[in-house]
């Protein structure tokens, strides 16, 4: 059992690491494309993860669930420098920045679940007719399949409208201006809410079907693909 946990944790954080890098530079360059290119200055439009290490999201948080065994794992990078007033109309840039995050997240789970379909299609007869996988092919089969995962968890986590998860900026900027600035002034404060929601399984209870329904939907790609 340790060593299938190890394994587990040797496939599972680097792949975490990549989505959250991803997310940020998705951030970043539709930022820059937005008007404001402080992220592209800053240096943190870069696949280099140091670049994007938060002590506590991307080093204690996931070491602490992994030494107590808590049973998930959770973690964030540190976020990209974005000025909005550089951007050429505050709303919809704010929206498309927001969104880029997420959408950064379910593009690779397709590309990831195109990824299982095509390593099923190229698999030996052999191994297809009976299911067994050899060493690489079972590696790259849970990588990819933690990589659905991951990326579907980290797009629909950060849609909540709580603050500052990217739904949030959505939701501010699709409200009166004296609504959606007092909206946007909760700021850190809806950290709380979140951990208070995390702690109550009410996050669970309004992520997990919509979860459910995605991870339905790739498995339905894949099936139909190999």
């Amino acid at each position: 059992m340790q060593k299938g946990f190890a394994l587990t944790q040797l496939i599972f954080l680097p792949v975490l690491v990549f989505a959250v890098v991803i997310h940020e530079c998705a951030h970043g360059i539709v930022a820059k494309w937005c008007g404001d290119d402080t992220a592209d200055r800053e240096g943190r439009i870069t696949l280099n993860p140091i670049k994007h290490i938060d002590l506590w999201g991307t080093i204690i948080i996931p070491i602490l669930l992994i030494v107590s065994n808590a049973g998930l794992m959770f973690g964030w990078a540190k976020p990209v420098p974005v000025n909005p007033n550089n951007f050429r109309s505050f709303k919809r840039d704010d929206i498309y920045v927001s969104m880029a995050g997420p959408a950064s997240n379910f593009i690779i789970a397709i590309i990831s679940a195109l990824l299982i379909a095509a390593l099923m299609i190229a698999l030996p007869q052999s191994e297809s007719s009976t299911g067994s996988m050899n060493g690489f092919s079972q590696f790259a089969s849970s990588l990819l399949v933690y990589s659905i995962q991951i990326n579907l968890v980290l797009a629909v986590f950060n849609l909540l409208p709580i603050p500052p998860l990217d739904g949030s900026h959505v939701v501010a900027s699709l409200l009166p201006d004296h609504l959606g600035d007092q909206y946007r002034s909760l700021g850190f404060m809806g950290m709380f809410i979140l951990v208070a929601m995390m702690a109550t399984g009410v996050i669970g209870r309004v992520i997990n079907p919509i979860l459910n329904q995605l991870f339905g939907l790739m498995a339905s790609l894949i099936q139909t693909l190999s």
